[in-house]
């Protein structure tokens, strides 16, 4: 697929862009331009262009903003020593994306016009990469329909859109353990539902469980499985993972009802490659706190594109409390190596990089 280059009109400078760098936060600063390609079921993909970020302009009966019916990708792309850019496992990024989009019966995408769109919005914004330590361009990939009518069935015209925007540490400043927050009240996901979809409505069923954790102090929720009390499942945004000290890594199985993150699947890699048995299995809050109670479980934290890897220092459930190590040796040694793989300064061994500019 070609795509059509329209330069902005009216850039941001050189001296505006690193303003933005010095200090990009997370997904509050976009880069000049956004790639586009529609979908009608006449005449499938086609238009694919880059052009200037701005408004979208929908009709008020857009599906999307009815029946929300869209889903979208989270990934970032890195600055090397070299000046080369790259972003990490892309393939992976677009089967998932497709994955996503048969569940919410949306078209899928060629995976090369997938990494196709995102060579071409980081060639033409790659000046908005920042190259700080922990610092990257978050890219996101999205599909939403854009058909206008008021009837529940799948839309006929789609819009895929890449997006990009500078992005610092989520969580903010140093490396630290966050407090986690058990909801008792609310489940993310269901047999059969759209658990394992990357898609808005996830995230928005989340938020509420989000802003109870805040109330407590708490960085992130933790949701547990509906059907089998107290097992754990995934945080609002992150998968979780425990080291014990007998050398395995523990993460609740993949039942369709968890994401199955990129970012998951390569520590699940990475712990391999350093002996570690890797268990995907059906993990309770009682075998998380007695193991850490009797010493068996060493190490907690999550993972995801935003946040990489990141420790939990705590896992409050009411009134009741389990306190982690804070950042253990496994921890840490995974997510230097990962970083490490995606920043260019650690062999890449399982080919994950794909050069974008």
């Amino acid at each position: 697929m070609q795509f059509e280059i329209s330069d902005h009109p009216a850039p941001r400078s050189a001296e505006q862009i690193q303003k933005v760098l010095a200090d990009p936060g997370f997904g509050v600063n976009f880069t000049d331009h956004t790639a586009v390609i529609d979908w009608t079921d006449q005449d499938g993909w086609h238009n694919a262009r880059v052009e200037p970020y701005g408004p979208i302009t929908l009709d008020p009966a857009a599906a999307v903003l009815h029946y929300s019916q869209e889903v979208f990708e989270g990934m970032k792309a890195y600055l090397h020593s070299d000046g080369s850019i790259y972003t990490f496992r892309p393939h992976a990024n677009a089967a998932r994306m497709n994955k996503s989009a048969r569940r919410m019966a949306l078209p899928e995408l060629d995976e090369h016009d997938f990494v196709a769109s995102l060579e071409q919005l980081v060639t033409a914004d790659k000046a908005w990469v920042p190259g700080g330590e922990g610092e990257a361009l978050y890219l996101r990939p999205f599909m939403f329909a854009t058909e206008a009518f008021l009837g529940v069935r799948a839309a006929k015209e789609v819009s895929y859109r890449v997006i990009a925007s500078p992005a610092g540490n989520y969580f903010g400043g140093e490396l630290k353990p966050v407090r986690i927050w058990v909801s008792r009240d609310y489940v993310r996901a269901a047999p059969g539902g759209t658990g394992e979809a990357k898609t808005g409505g996830n995230y928005a069923g989340s938020l509420v469980a989000q802003q109870q954790a805040a109330e407590k102090g708490c960085q992130q929720v933790l949701f547990l499985d509906p059907l089998h009390e107290n097992a754990v499942e995934e945080l609002g945004g992150m998968n979780v993972f425990l080291v014990t000290n007998d050398g395995r890594l523990l993460t609740p199985e993949l039942t369709g009802t968890i994401l199955e993150g990129i970012t998951r699947s390569s520590v699940i890699q990475l712990a391999k490659d350093r002996g570690l048995t890797v268990e995907e299995r059906r993990i309770t809050l009682d075998e998380w706190d007695q193991g850490v109670r009797n010493g068996q479980i060493t190490e907690a934290f999550a993972c995801g594109t935003a946040a990489v890897i990141t420790p939990i220092g705590e896992l409050v459930d009411g009134e009741h409390s389990i306190a982690s190590t804070g950042t253990g040796e496994v921890t840490q040694a995974l997510r230097e190596e990962l970083l490490g793989i995606q920043t260019g300064t650690v062999e890449d061994r399982h080919g994950w990089l794909h050069r974008l500019a």
